[in-house]
């Protein structure tokens, strides 16, 4: 599985994902996309999930037609 962490995820969660592709939106240059590119962008590249602490991600955008699961953690600690 593919996996794109948010700039807000904290790197240590990467560890327990074993067996699974981890990466940051900073690290491919995306951490100045608004979440609407963000998402459009890590679903053209192929990831199956997006981690995010951003709580307001589902009142800002239509998730409805997305092909990317979604995880909001509780916070970034």
């Amino acid at each position: 599985m593919q996996i794109l962490f948010d700039i807000s995820v904290p790197r240590g969660i990467a560890t327990v994902l074993v067996d699974h592709v981890v990466e940051e939106a900073r690290a491919r240059g995306w951490n100045t996309l608004k979440n609407g590119e963000l998402l459009n962008a890590a679903e053209q590249a192929g990831f199956d999930l997006f981690v995010t602490t951003d709580k307001n991600l589902r009142y800002q955008q239509n998730l409805t037609a997305r092909k990317i699961a979604i995880i909001v953690l509780g916070s970034g600690r």
